[in-house]
């Protein structure tokens, strides 16, 4: 048997090899909400002050545009790159690179535990600018949380979310900026989404 993450793959392992598969999603269970302790003491960061993009820093995950497209926003709130990156260090250091500069830009490197869960609890808004995904567990994650989440408009991301969070065109910088903008001005739309997200990521994807 083969087994897959999304509808969109199912569909081309169909199309191209003629093979069916099983559908079978990842799970969330229902979180714990933390307040910000150990990230306020470490990173200064407070409830909704900043943005949050979780997950390995690998190219596919695009976190370039995310830089880009920040960087042009105006705010004072901070985005924050949390997870590191072993496997691909000039990528990493291509991304410090890109946000030198803007003192609103925090990495963290690798997070664990309670401050993982810290940082989905406390943020505004969850990044998720990926070109490739399977099915992003940080996305899931965010969204039980009740997170009003920005996604690239991958299907693996659409498919899981629908009208729960907001899409922005992938690897179009110019669209993240916007509509990341758009989300920090209106702070009833982050809180309609937020509303919104954990009651139906838990209804749809529990374990």
């Amino acid at each position: 048997e083969i087994i897959v993450l999304s509808e969109g793959v199912q569909e081309y392992f169909l199309d191209t090899y003629g093979r069916e598969t099983r559908f079978i999603p990842n799970g969330v269970n229902r979180p714990i909400i933390r307040n910000a302790e150990i990230i306020k003491n470490k990173f200064g960061l407070e409830k909704d002050s900043y943005i949050l993009s979780l997950g390995r820093i690998v190219p596919e995950k695009g976190l370039q545009y995310l830089i880009e497209a920040f960087k042009n926003c105006k705010t004072d709130k901070k985005l924050v790159i949390a997870g590191g990156s072993e496997s691909n260090k000039d990528y990493y250091n291509q991304l410090l690179e890109l946000a030198d500069g803007d003192k609103r830009i925090v990495f963290t490197g690798y997070v664990y535990g309670q401050e993982i869960q810290e940082l989905y609890s406390n943020s505004y808004i969850f990044a998720l600018p990926s070109n490739l995904e399977g099915m992003a567990n940080a996305l899931l994650e965010a969204m039980s949380y009740g997170n009003c989440c920005l996604i690239s408009d991958i299907p693996e991301n659409t498919e899981v979310v629908h009208e729960k969070a907001m899409w922005f065109e992938k690897e179009n910088a110019m669209d993240l900026q916007k509509k990341l903008q758009m989300l920090l001005n209106d702070s009833e739309l982050v809180k309609k989404y937020k509303t919104e997200a954990a009651p139906y990521i838990l209804e749809r994807y529990s374990w």
